[in-house]
C-alpha cells in the first residue's frame, strides 16, 4: 500500500485497483486499549492524474477492546468506507474536504497512516460483552486493588503507623 510517485505516473487516466491485507498494529502503541488487531484487509481503486490521486476503498477488520462492564475481551468488527485526495503536485490548490486532503511528502504515497487513522476513528468509546459468564471485574491489577468499605476504614495510614504505637503505648500505662 506504498507507491513511489514515478510507479502512480504509470496509471494517468488508467484505473488502479488494489486489494491487500495490511498489518496495523500501529494503532496498538495509538491506543492502548485497543488489545490487538487482526491483519486489515484493504480493497479500493484509485483515479490518478497529474495533479492529485483520489483513493476509493473500503477497510475491514477486527480489532479486540476490553468490555466496559467486566474487561473481557470483546471482538469488534469494523467495516470503513473512505475516498482520500493526495496532492501530487505542490501547486495544486487545496480545495474541497481538508479532512480527506493529503500532502505527498517525498517520494512515496503511503496510505497505511490512513488506514490506522480510520480503525483508530472507528473504535467506540464504550463496548460490553454479550452473555459473557466471567463474572464482575477483576479485585486486582496492575498497581491497584478493589477493597471494601470495612477494609478500607480499619487500615492504619502507613505514614501514621508509628503514631499509633505511640498512643497504645500510652494506654498500657
Amino acid at each position: 500500500m506504498k507507491w513511489s510517485l514515478q510507479e502512480l505516473k504509470n496509471f494517468y487516466r488508467k484505473p488502479l485497483n488494489f486489494e491487500e491485507q495490511a498489518d496495523a498494529s500501529g494503532v496498538l502503541e495509538k491506543d492502548p486499549e485497543i488489545r490487538s488487531i487482526s491483519p486489515v484487509h484493504v480493497k479500493g481503486h484509485a483515479d490518478v492524474n497529474q495533479q492529485k490521486a483520489t483513493f476509493y476503498m473500503t477497510i475491514e477488520g477486527k480489532m479486540v477492546l476490553p468490555c466496559a462492564n467486566t474487561l473481557a475481551d470483546v471482538e469488534f468488527p469494523f467495516s470503513v468506507k473512505t475516498t482520500e485526495i493526495f496532492v501530487l503536485n505542490p501547486d495544486f490548490p487545496a480545495v474541497g474536504d481538508e479532512d480527506n486532503l493529503h500532502k505527498v511528502d517525498g517520494h512515496y504515497l503511503d496510505l497505511l497512516p490512513i488506514v490506522e487513522e480510520h480503525i483508530l476513528l472507528e473504535k467506540p468509546l464504550k463496548i460490553t460483552a454479550v452473555g459473557v459468564d466471567e463474572g464482575p471485574a477483576p479485585n486486582t491489577g496492575k498497581g491497584w486493588q478493589r477493597i471494601t468499605e470495612e477494609e478500607r476504614n480499619n487500615r492504619v495510614d502507613p505514614r501514621l503507623a508509628g503514631l499509633a504505637k505511640f498512643f497504645d503505648q500510652d494506654e498500657n500505662k
